[in-house]
């Protein structure tokens, strides 16, 4: 049976990672690490309004961390959520009937941690 509070939690994340721009945004700040709105923006050539819708977008899915610094907001990935994510995404195609996005991922074998995160390979999730 899947769980529709998960597959819709799901379905949102996939939907805000799904825009190309938002991808070109993640990727950005993933190589930056930490950035703010302007150095988003003047980069990758876009209006500051559109880099802050899609921020936005980003923020709700919980993919961007923020920490304010004065009247600039830093923006960092939360890995933990897109560690998250692709744990779902393995396990939806890997044909499991039960998508669970807010799974505890730290019961991973500590063998299989990136970042100070717990990973699931293929075979893992098939095991499970």
């Amino acid at each position: 049976m899947i769980n529709q509070s998960s597959l819709k939690k799901a379905s949102n994340l996939a939907r805000a990672i799904a825009h190309p721009v938002r991808l070109a945004i993640l990727k950005f700040i993933s190589e930056q690490g930490t950035t703010n709105v302007n150095s988003i923006y003047n980069t990758l050539n876009l209006e500051q309004s559109i880099t802050s819708q899609h921020l936005r977008i980003l923020r709700v899915a919980e993919l961007v961390d923020t920490q304010r610094d004065g009247k600039f907001i830093h923006y960092s990935i939360n890995h933990t959520k897109i560690a998250k994510l692709n744990v779902a995404l393995n396990d939806f195609f890997a044909k499991k009937t039960v998508i669970d996005i807010d799974q505890n991922i730290e019961e991973a074998p500590k063998s299989n941690r990136h970042n100070g995160v717990s990973i699931r390979s293929q075979s893992q999730a098939k095991a499970s």
